[in-house]
């Protein structure tokens, strides 16, 4: 246990005294921290002094968290990911602190409103997708939870990109979401870590014997500590959140810059600093795909020698306590080489004994997979690895002959067997398999959904299931009802406050409550008043982003999320031409007013996504502009999706699209924010629909398409698309308007590729065979949204049923069930 340490406590300087009061900090922030007259003052300058005032209450809170932990001596949780899609931090810290109406009302005496000074906070550019936002939602849910938790992950420069629509198609900008500063972090110079790479690895005699490694002649990196406070909601708990920013050894070459070579001056600095300066970089190329495998390391090695050092630090060498007061989850395979770089550090660092590191390192280390497509399990070329991480791939070769040897004494003979789990793909052109290292480095691997967790044990880690019975198990994914309801809809919280006050927001479990109010008339009224106050915010967002005038009594039928094929935007696109024909041939009786609104980002080396985006643009310039389609459909692509408007956009949402074939999506949760926000949901059995299915009841989602099994045995019988081409009409019909050019008369032969994709080339995902069910079961959507006192029945039955997939749910799962940490609250 560590010795209490003697500090000046924050409370000591409380910022409840009228001194401190939050009118008195905005008043002083304005002048002492912004430079500011309130007569000279801008909304940004506003947004700063809001943000330095509510980050006063945060840091009282931060320190003493970081004083109990240290006193108390419990066991952490790290949770590394490559991301951390936090969004803004302004409203949320705000209300997780209880100070959300003080700050307003300070702000209004002094003429300005929070919404407008909210609006001038950029999203931290973190993240991409529903990985990011998912860690994010589990930081959230540990500090609410008292858990005592920190996320560690990349300070990116830039965030992946800006999108722009540009000539109807993604163009990438940079998206510089520090140009003016960041708020919300803290720079820690003291924690300053070297990160290696390249060199050569030399073996010397040890004394007792034995061979050691040491790894020479690196190109080494600064990793320092930005931290960012995590506050939970209604609780004294803050937990941290630290990114690593990369920083050259060397800042500056003299000698060239002397010499007049101004560029070659800086370029170690350039170079080096390039790590930290975009996520995800561009991977088409081996440059790219170098200088990501660099970043993930970069991220790793700085986050275990941080999580050791405070670890020695608290407990000296007393190893064998590393389990009891170390758990560290990697999100996904980006930072699997932990597995390699945790042995690195104990074996040639601390020089434990292998047999002994091992033991240590697979009683620390649990892995979530969140993909079931083999294709998206990353791995590395050797040669690659070698020249990267030569000491790392020495290391990752033991653990493999250990671990092959162990699976030849359990299962002898089985050759197939071996080169199936082998770390080291053999077979295409020598890899190292970064699931399999993280499969065999923990001790617990979780799927997110309980479709995906059977998946995993019957296909894709059927061989390790064999091997390690027990280890694989399910915690589904969850969703953090603060920002996602709390936050994003304060119209519906209030609502389901004045009828079963507001536990719900800390525990979820307790909306339940709310089912027998989808049979009172007067609620469903409130209900839907609200639904469309939030769908005019919307339109009048899409308006001033895109000049466009969209009607808010249509339905809105919402995609929003990464564009990939197997999230098939492309089957919505169908169903929208399918309709657009309909309606120009007349066929409209009973035909529901619709907005179909499209949202996602392409990563910029993927083809088909762009493409399919360049369609969704190019097919709303025609409906949009079609008078004959008199009001009955329109079609919108929202640029640059992000945290933000998600924000705006689920609240809005009628209908959740959630469409993708069967087998393909983990989890997903799109598809639980839109439901919590009261949105209908059409889908697949896939991910996380399923067990929404479970919760809401068959009669309040719609389930089209192909099942899991039912995709299997149609490709092992042979799937052929041009069966369902050439049966219906309608399909045919749409697939050559694509083929031909009718919404590309310029370029005619522009979507022929898509085209291919789903006819000549097989049409993997199955859209083909799934398109007549979605378009009957869209007709069926239509036809209850006609009745929409019916439909707003069944979309509260959604709201007050959807509490199994709070993130705090998720996260009680992961402390019980993998990570044996226990609540430290004060």
């Amino acid at each position: 246990m560590a010795t209490p340490r003697k500090t000046a406590s924050p409370r000591q300087f409380s910022l409840n005294s009228e001194e401190h009061s939050i009118d008195n900090s905005l008043a002083n922030h304005l002048i002492y921290t912004s430079g500011r007259h309130a007569e000279a003052a801008t909304t940004r300058d506003w947004y700063e002094t809001t943000a330095h005032t509510v980050r006063d209450h945060l840091i009282e809170r931060w320190v003493e968290t970081v004083e109990n932990y240290y006193d108390k001596d419990p066991k952490r949780v790290y949770y590394l990911s490559l991301e951390f899609l936090i969004g803004r931090m302004l409203s949320n810290a705000a209300l997780n602190l209880g100070i959300d109406g003080q700050v307003r009302e300070g702000l209004h005496a002094l003429g300005q409103t929070m919404e407008a000074v909210s609006d001038m906070e950029t999203d931290a550019a973190l993240g991409n997708g529903g990985l990011g936002r998912l860690a994010a939602c589990f930081l959230d849910s540990m500090a609410t939870l008292d858990l005592p938790g920190m996320g560690y992950g990349i300070r990116y420069e830039y965030g992946m990109f800006n999108q722009h629509i540009e000539n109807g198609q993604q163009v990438e900008h940079p998206d510089n979401w520090l140009r003016y500063g960041n708020p919300w972090e803290f720079q820690r110079p003291e924690r300053l870590y070297p990160v290696k790479f390249y060199g050569h690895v030399v073996e010397f005699p040890a004394q007792d014997g034995s061979v050691e490694q040491h790894w020479v002649d690196c190109e080494t990196v600064m990793a320092m500590a930005y931290d960012m406070p995590v506050p939970g909601y209604n609780t004294e708990t803050v937990n941290n959140l630290r990114l690593w920013s990369a920083k050259a050894t060397r800042e500056f070459n003299l000698d060239s810059f002397n010499a007049g070579d101004y560029v070659g001056a800086v370029e170690d600095k350039t170079s080096t600093e390039n790590l930290s300066k975009v996520l995800y970089p561009n991977d088409t190329s081996v440059m790219g795909r170098e200088l990501r495998l660099r970043q993930q390391y970069f991220f790793v090695s700085a986050s275990i020698q941080d999580i050791l050092h405070r670890f020695t630090h608290e407990h000296d060498s007393s190893w064998e306590l590393l389990p009891e007061k170390v758990a560290i989850q990697l999100n996904d395979t980006h930072p699997a080489i932990a597995v390699a770089e945790m042995m690195h550090a104990l074996v040639d660092v601390y020089r434990l004994k292998w047999d002994r590191a091992w033991s240590l390192t697979t009683r620390v280390f649990a892995y979530t997979n969140h993909t079931l497509m083999p294709e998206a399990l990353e791995t590395w070329p050797v040669d690659m690895f070698e020249r990267v991480l030569p000491r790392h791939l020495d290391i990752i070769y033991k653990i493999n002959h250990y671990f092959l040897h162990d699976v030849n004494h359990r299962f002898p003979g089985d050759t197939e067997l071996l080169k199936r789990v082998s770390i080291i793909d053999e077979d295409h052109g020598r890899r190292v398999r970064m699931a399999h290292l993280a499969v065999v480095g923990s001790h617990t691997v979780n799927g997110v959904a309980a479709i995906h967790s059977d998946l995993l044990k019957t296909t894709l880690f059927a061989d390790f299931n064999r091997i390690f019975p027990g280890k694989i198990i399910n915690v589904t994914n969850g969703i953090t009802p603060r920002r996602w309801l709390n936050q994003c809809n304060p119209g519906l919280t209030e609502l389901i406050a004045s009828r079963i006050g507001s536990g719900f927001i800390k525990d979820l479990s307790q909306i339940e409550k709310l089912a027998p109010f989808a049979e009172d008339a007067r609620f469903r009224k409130e209900f839907m008043q609200i639904k469309q106050a939030n769908k005019q915010r919307l339109v009048e967002r899409i308006h001033h982003r895109l000049g466009m005038r969209i009607d808010p009594e249509s339905m809105f039928d919402v995609q929003v999320k990464r564009i990939h094929e197997y999230k098939r935007q492309l089957l919505n696109v169908l169903h929208v031409i399918t309709l657009y024909n309909r309606i120009r041939s007349g066929k409209t009786e009973g035909m529901t007013p619709r907005t179909v609104i499209f949202a996602g980002k392409a990563a910029p080396g993927y083809r088909m996504a762009k493409l399919i985006i360049r369609l969704i643009l190019d097919v709303a310039g025609m409906v949009n502009r079609d008078p004959a389609i008199n009001g009955l459909l329109k079609v919108i692509f929202l640029p640059n999706y992000d945290v933000s408007s998600a924000e705006r956009i689920f609240p809005a949402s009628d209908l959740s699209e959630q469409i993708s074939t069967a087998g393909t999506e983990a989890s997903g949760t799109g598809n639980m924010k839109m439901a919590l926000n009261g949105a209908l949901t059409i889908g697949t059995l896939d991910g996380a629909n399923i067990e929404i299915r479970e919760e809401v009841g068959e009669d309040n989602i719609f389930i089209f398409g192909l099942t899991t099994q039912q995709v299997a045995e149609l490709r092992m019988r042979g799937y052929n698309p041009w069966e369902y081409y050439n049966a219906n009409a309608e399909l045919k019909q749409a697939l050559d308007m694509i083929a031909e050019g009718y919404f590309s008369v310029e370029e005619p032969e522009r979507y022929k590729p898509i085209y291919e994709t789903l006819t000549w080339n097989g049409d993997y995902y199955l859209l083909l065979a799934d398109y007549a069910s979605y378009v009957k079961t869209q007709e069926d959507v239509g036809a209850l949204y006609r009745d929409k006192d019916e439909w707003a029945r069944r979309a509260i039955l959604n709201v007050a049923r959807v509490g199994k997939f709070s993130s705090d749910r998720t996260i009680r799962e992961y402390a019980q069930k993998v990570w044996g940490v226990e609540p430290v609250a004060r």
